[in-house]
C-alpha cells in the first residue's frame, strides 16, 4: 500500500469548528519509513510538519502551514504480550478500535476517558483522562513508544530506552517528534459497576472527600444556574454483568443526553433567557440508575452534541473551593450556561508536562454549545482557575503562555531543553507550541 500525498492545500478544521489551517501538502503515510520520508522532505523544502488525528482538540496544537500527516493508515495492533501485560498499537488507531480489539482479546486499559473517537496518540499528546482515584491518564498507562525525529529518524523509548524522551514525549503535545507506535500497559478484562444518581451542589461539595475516597471512579456534573449535579461511581465488580437495558440505553443516552440536549441547547442559542429554566429541568431529566459491563462501556459514552471546552487541573485539596466560587460568579453574572460542569480526579504521575505531574490532581471542564460566545465565561473561570494554580488541559482552551507554564511546572525547563536537543530547527513548531513553550 502506497501513502498517498495530496498537493493541493484544502482546509482543515478541528471537531469543535473553531480551528482551521491550510497546509501546503498532505501526507497519508503507510509506513514508519515512508512517515520518515515524508518528514525529511519537509526539511528540504523548508516546511513545517504536524500530525493530526481526528482534530478532537480544541487547541491549535496540530494545525500547520506545512505538511500535515494524517495517520489512519498507521493503525491496528502490532503486538500483544501477554506474559508482560503490554499491547503495541500503531499510532493513528482510534481509541474505539483499540477497545473493541482488546476486548474480544479478554483485555483492557486500567482507565480512559469518557469518549473513544480520538486516535491513540492524539489521545496521549494532549493528557487525555478519564477519572481516577488511583489509576491516571491514558499517557500514564504507556510503557513505550516510538518516535520519527526531526531528522526522520526512529526512535524506541521507554523506562530503560532513551528514557528523558520517555518521560516527555508521553505528552509531548506533538512537539518533540511523531509519534508512530505507542506500547500500553492492560491487564485482563474485567466489570465495572457504575452507579449514577442525582445529588445536590452542596451534598456533592460537602462529602466530596468520602465519595473521592470511598469509589475507585467518581466524577459529577453540575448544572449551572441551579443547584443540581448528577453524579456517576465506578468501581469493579466481580459481576453478573448486567449492562443498560437496549430501550433505556437509547432513551437516556441517545434521546435524552444527545438528541433533546441538543435541541435545548439550539433553543438557548436563540434565546439565552430560557437557559435557567432549561437547566433546571436538564438537571432533572435523568434518573437515578446503576449497571454492571466491561470497562470501555461504562467509562465511554457517545457525545453528539458539539461544544467548545476549556478544562483546567487545580490541586485535588483546591477542588471544593475553586468550583463554590465558579458557582458564585456564575450565579452573580449576567452569563447564560446551558452546559453542566464536569468534575474528576487524577493521582499524581511522573509525566514531564502532565497536568498531574507530582501532584494529586482534579479537573474542571467548563463548555459552551457551539457557535455560542465563551470568551467572557472561559475567561473569568480561568481567572478562577489561574488564581488555584490551575494548568489547561493541552488539548482545551485557554490563554496561558510560556512564562505561566514555567512556574506552574516545576520540569518545564527539562522539557523545553529536551525539545531544543530533538527539534533545535523547530520543525514539528506551529503559532500554538510558540506561544505555550517558547521559541
Amino acid at each position: 500500500m502506497k501513502s498517498t500525498v495530496s498537493g493541493k492545500s484544502g482546509t482543515w478544521r478541528n471537531w469543535a469548528g473553531n480551528v482551521t489551517a491550510r497546509p501546503a501538502r498532505e501526507v497519508t503515510p503507510a509506513s514508519v519509513d515512508e512517515l520518515s520520508a515524508a518528514v525529511r522532505r519537509a526539511a528540504e523544502d523548508g516546511l513545517r510538519v504536524k500530525a493530526v488525528g481526528t482534530g478532537h482538540s480544541f487547541t491549535a496544537a496540530a494545525a500547520t502551514d506545512g505538511v500535515l500527516i494524517r495517520p489512519q493508515l498507521l493503525t491496528g495492533i502490532r503486538r500483544i504480550d501477554r506474559d508482560n501485560g503490554t499491547v503495541t498499537v500503531e499510532a493513528g488507531t482510534p481509541l474505539r478500535r483499540l477497545n473493541l480489539a482488546l476486548a474480544r482479546e479478554g483485555l483492557s486499559l486500567t482507565n480512559m476517558g469518557d469518549i473513544m473517537e480520538q486516535t491513540v496518540s492524539g489521545a496521549t499528546s494532549t493528557g487525555t483522562h478519564g477519572t481516577g482515584r488511583d489509576s491516571a491518564s491514558i499517557a500514564a498507562q504507556i510503557t513505550g513508544l516510538e518516535l520519527v525525529t526531526a531528522d526522520g529518524s526512529v526512535l524506541a523509548c521507554s523506562e530503560k530506552e532513551n528514557p528523558d524522551v520517555f518521560a516527555a514525549a508521553r505528552i509531548g503535545i506533538g512537539a518533540l517528534g511523531i509519534i508512530t507506535a505507542i506500547t500500553f500497559s492492560v491487564e485482563p478484562l474485567f466489570l465495572l459497576s457504575a452507579r449514577e444518581e442525582p445529588m445536590s451542589f452542596d451534598e456533592v461539595t460537602g462529602s466530596f472527600d468520602e465519595l473521592f475516597t470511598e469509589n475507585e471512579h467518581f466524577e459529577f456534573y453540575w448544572f449551572p444556574h441551579t443547584g443540581n449535579c448528577n453524579t456517576k461511581r465506578n468501581n469493579r465488580s466481580v459481576g453478573p454483568e448486567k449492562p443498560v437495558g437496549t430501550v433505556r440505553g437509547l432513551y437516556e443516552d441517545e434521546f435524552l443526553s444527545n438528541g433533546v440536549f441538543q435541541a435545548a441547547n439550539y433553543v438557548g442559542r436563540a434565546v439565552p433567557a430560557t437557559i435557567p429554566s432549561i437547566a433546571r429541568i436538564s438537571s432533572r431529566a435523568l434518573s437515578a440508575r446503576t449497571y454492571t459491563d466491561i470497562p470501555y462501556k461504562v467509562f465511554t459514552s457517545p457525545r453528539r452534541v458539539r461544544f467548545t471546552e476549556m478544562e483546567y487541573a487545580v490541586p485535588r485539596a483546591a477542588l471544593v473551593e475553586t468550583l463554590r466560587e465558579l458557582k458564585a460568579m456564575v450565579d452573580r453574572s449576567p452569563l447564560r450556561i446551558s452546559f453542566p460542569v464536569e468534575v474528576r480526579t487524577a493521582p499524581a504521575d511522573d509525566i514531564t508536562l502532565s497536568t498531574a505531574s507530582g501532584r494529586d490532581s482534579a479537573y474542571i471542564a467548563v463548555h459552551m454549545f457551539r457557535g455560542t460566545p465563551y470568551q467572557a465565561y472561559f475567561t473569568a473561570a480561568e481567572r478562577i482557575f489561574t488564581a488555584h494554580g490551575g494548568r489547561p488541559h493541552w488539548g482545551k482552551v485557554h490563554t496561558r503562555d510560556a512564562e505561566y507554564f514555567a512556574g506552574a511546572y516545576p520540569r518545564f525547563g527539562e522539557f523545553t531543553a529536551l525539545r531544543d536537543r530533538l527539534d533545535p530547527e523547530r520543525r514539528f513548531g506551529n503559532d500554538y507550541l510558540r506561544r505555550i513553550l517558547g521559541d
